[in-house]
């Protein structure tokens, strides 16, 4: 861990749940809790990926194959998470797939494969791992937002509304779940350089234009919104729930 960022002495023996975890700002949530000491597991449906992670963290973390589209199959792999680790105390649900689409061409059944790959599985998520935070006396859920919808960006209607409708989901899970000590809130990134990013859209002139937006003129690594989960998750955000935090350098 960089000697430039913070210790949470609250974080370590944790369990974190985390979907999407194999890469890009997945992975990075992985590496950093598991830097803290934490007890980590996550889901994903990139085999390759969650084993190249899990050895690169000296096999400090656990992972399970599953389709996030498929309810029951996220349900099992929380289950046997749980088998090896103890309960979630902590639930990031971070996997989403931002894929441009024309809205002339979409059909309802991709419009609603939108939404199973990137809201559905974020609310039955919570409802797996709620009942043991109940018991354990509280937790943190972390939803991963977007601010695309925020900046009004077009060419991806789908992705959007489901990263809209992920704080309506925040706050009314906040106030459900606030009586049992458990915080809800959402990560807002802005445009992060992953490695998907650079492959897809980060050409020089996306960029420049992009950087004209922000208000910082560095482009955002995947690090920073892991820094931001991670403060969160930590008993330091003990009052903090039912908000966005934004971590998009001052782009909207």
């Amino acid at each position: 861990m960089s000697d430039k960022f913070a210790r949470y002495p609250s974080l370590s023996g944790k369990t974190v749940f985390i979907t999407g975890g194999a890469s890009g700002i997945g992975a990075k949530i992985v590496s950093a809790f598991a830097a803290q000491g934490a007890k980590v597991g996550f889901v994903d449906l990139d085999a390759d990926g969650a084993q190249a992670l899990a050895d690169a963290t000296d096999g400090t973390v656990a992972w399970e194959k599953a389709d996030l589209r498929d309810i029951p199959a996220l349900q099992a792999a929380f289950g046997r998470l749980k088998a090896k680790l103890g309960p979630a105390q902590i639930l990031v649900n971070n996997a989403a797939r931002d894929d441009r689409h024309d809205w002339r061409e979409v059909s309802p059944e991709y419009w609603d494969e939108r939404q199973s790959t990137n809201l559905r599985h974020m609310f039955f998520a919570i409802q797996a791992v709620a009942p043991d935070m109940i018991d354990g006396g509280g937790g943190s859920i972390i939803n991963m937002g977007s601010n695309s919808w925020w900046e009004a960006g077009g060419n991806m209607p789908a992705y959007t509304t489901a990263k809209a409708a992920v704080h309506g989901l925040t706050r009314t899970m906040a106030r459900d779940l606030g009586g049992h000590r458990i915080r809800v809130n959402t990560v807002v990134p802005g445009w992060v350089m992953t490695e998907r990013q650079k492959e897809l859209w980060a050409n020089p002139e996306a960029l420049e234009k992009h950087r004209d937006r922000q208000c910082l003129p560095d482009l955002i690594e995947p690090v920073y919104l892991a820094r931001m989960v991670l403060f969160l998750a930590s008993d330091d955000a003990a009052m903090c729930t039912a908000n966005n935090y934004m971590v998009e350098a001052g782009s909207i």
